[in-house]
């Protein structure tokens, strides 16, 4: 029986995709299970801080750039 859009093993349509299945070899889901347990506040203050560290790495590569 189908829930939604998903399948029940061995029902038709429910072969795994191989490029899908590559892929997901080198997914941490633990990771992305971590992050799905916080709350939308606490995702959009960790994406903050990731936008102003990647500033930081970009301001500091065009100031060693400058010095070369």
């Amino acid at each position: 029986m189908s829930r939604g859009n998903r399948s029940e093993p061995g029902e038709p349509g429910t072969e795994a995709d191989p490029v899908v299945e590559v892929y997901k070899r080198h997914v941490d889901r633990t990771l992305l299970r971590e992050n799905l347990r916080r709350s939308v506040a606490e995702r959009m203050a960790n994406l903050v801080a990731l936008q102003r560290f990647a500033e930081e790495v970009r301001r500091a590569g065009r100031k060693a750039r400058g010095k070369q």
